[in-house]
């Protein structure tokens, strides 16, 4: 194979930022405890899981899914409490629809922009388009900076507006009134990415169609159905009818919408789950704290915490110990910080216990 032939013609067809970029990164995981990507760690309980099976069974496997599933969207509008005149549109995980979103502004040149650090798929996503992508940095304390979010907004014109609310990765949850002052201030979309809301339990919902640029962005991952791949994109039906022209036809598989359409049916134990993660993330966040490591509160399933020095070397010793944690490579201020998601409580144990032997 000619590898220079291959590489000059992909120099001459591909986008110099899609050669630029970096696929995202997913970390093996095999025979460790998976404390890394903000699963809800809880299966469905046995007779609920069969229940589950049995729904699936005829699912018609030899056709093509629904390509508008009416009756599931109307039925996810009333479980996110999507206010009257406002519409929902269905992807392939909320990625696919942050991809719609951006495509959709791409003729426009106009930035994309985030505050830092955040959801990375918002940046890559942006770069590998070809639009400029501005990160204002959080404060010292993970903290929305609002006043030079408002003087970028007003120098760059953004297309977009990403607010990750809770923010990833630190958790925090920033005021209502600054995400308020965004959308007014903001000339292009603003688009509230909940997809923590599980943990947050707060909501911009209620406030889509006040304005005409909020769109609400949610998942199903993090209540305990990642493998399912859904996101929802809310907001003003005249948004989201243009936006559906760019979503591919059936994007949504028909065993998916059979199995959102059964978890719907039973959201009290799902909720359930969710309520045990928020209790055992506090017993995390006052452990690894009396450990003498900084941490951050967070209103998400998972923990910030600084370890200058050390970072690398626990990462690795807590692999080592059968627990996989985040380390962040490549973001200049980052490096020194774990993430670790909230497992099941035999699971924070282990994390806790082998960190404490690192420490």
């Amino acid at each position: 194979m000619n590898d220079k032939a291959t590489t000059t013609l992909m120099q001459s067809l591909l986008r110099p930022e899609l050669l630029a970029s970096k696929a995202y990164a997913v970390t093996p995981s095999d025979g460790l405890i998976k404390l890394d990507a903000m699963e809800n760690p809880f299966r469905l309980p046995a007779a609920l899981r069969q229940q589950w099976l049995e729904s699936l069974a005829d699912a018609p496997l030899n056709r093509y899914p629904d390509a508008h599933p009416d009756a599931l969207i109307a039925a996810l509008k009333a479980h996110i409490g999507v206010p009257e005149g406002a519409e929902l549109m269905l992807g392939n995980g909320s990625d696919e629809l942050i991809q719609i979103l951006v495509t959709a502004v791409a003729g426009s040149q106009r930035p994309i922009m985030a505050v830092d650090p955040s959801f990375v798929m918002y940046r890559i996503l942006a770069q590998q388009l070809g639009l400029a992508f501005t990160g204002i940095p959080l404060d010292a304390d993970f903290q929305l900076d609002l006043p030079a979010m408002l003087t970028a907004i007003a120098a760059q014109q953004p297309g977009i507006i990403f607010l990750d609310w809770p923010n990833n990765p630190s958790g925090s949850l920033f005021p209502e009134a600054d995400l308020e002052a965004i959308v007014a201030a903001a000339p292009g979309l603003v688009v509230v990415d909940e997809a923590y809301h599980a943990f947050s339990r707060t909501t911009f919902a209620d406030r889509l169609g006040r304005t005409p640029n909020l769109l609400l962005l949610r998942t199903l991952s993090k209540e305990g159905l990642a493998g399912l791949r859904l996101g929802m994109l809310a907001g003003p039906a005249a948004w989201i009818q243009e936006l559906d022209k760019l979503r591919l036809p059936y994007n949504i598989n028909v065993l998916t919408q059979r199995s959102v359409a059964f978890y719907l049916c039973h959201t009290k134990v799902l909720d359930a789950q969710a309520e045990i993660l928020r209790s055992e993330r506090e017993r995390l966040l006052k452990t690894i704290s009396s450990y003498g490591l900084s941490i951050w509160p967070s209103a998400a399933n998972f923990l910030l915490f600084h370890a200058p020095g050390r970072a690398a070397a626990l990462f690795s010793g807590l692999r080592e110990g059968g627990v996989l944690i985040k380390v962040f490579t490549g973001h200049p201020r980052l490096s020194e910080y774990l993430r670790v998601s909230v497992g099941t409580p035999a699971e924070n144990d282990r994390f806790l216990a082998v960190l404490e032997s690192l420490l």
